[in-house]
């Protein structure tokens, strides 16, 4: 695990707030989409950590207090990607580099793979590359690869139909494809 102390707020958040009470009822559901994080990611990080680290920098973001579960969810896994990728940075740093492999953005290899933390941060990089260009396919990518949402739930959080979802994740799916290729 990381031995360096994990930063320190001045004002401690309280689950009594709105938002800590949205994080409570929600709390089975974060574990959900953190456990699928963790499982693809070669990062030391727990279940556990990664949903209480997604409360405190929600909550010191000022944007727990959403009462939108959707988009709670949403952008929890935004927190949760954002996580995942510090984690990869940091061991980065320590280990000084790594080799690098292709990736694949087809979610059936990448749900029974681990990445590594270049791709992950590869991933990341492409990521916001196609974020630049089209914002919602990125938002889609990001729900589906680092949030482990379904096309439905997606199509919900962004109040899409179900087969917007699919075309967006399809043109995302080929321009992150490009942009990893050119990246090797």
């Amino acid at each position: 695990m990381n031995d360096s102390p994990a930063p320190q707020s001045t004002k401690s958040p309280s689950l009594d707030e709105p938002g800590g009470k949205l994080f409570v009822l929600l709390y089975d559901e974060l574990r959900k989409l953190a456990r699928a994080q963790v499982r693809r990611s070669s990062s030391p990080v727990s279940t556990t950590t990664l949903v209480h680290e997604s409360y405190l920098r929600l909550s010191e973001s000022g944007r727990l207090s959403i009462e939108d579960q959707r988009y709670f969810l949403a952008y929890a896994s935004t927190v949760m990607r954002s996580i995942v990728v510090d984690f990869a940075r940091e061991n980065l740093a320590q280990k000084r580099g790594g080799g690098v492999a292709p990736v694949t953005l087809n979610t059936d290899i990448v749900n029974s793979t681990v990445a590594s933390d270049v791709q992950v941060l590869e991933i990341h990089d492409a990521l916001d590359e196609l974020g630049a260009l089209d914002q919602r396919l990125a938002k889609v990518v990001e729900m589906r690869y680092f949030g482990g949402l379904s096309d439905a739930e997606i199509a919900d959080a962004l109040q899409l139909t179900t087969r917007t979802v699919q075309r967006d994740w399809e043109k995302a799916k080929l321009f992150l494809g490009a942009a990893l290729k050119a990246s090797d």
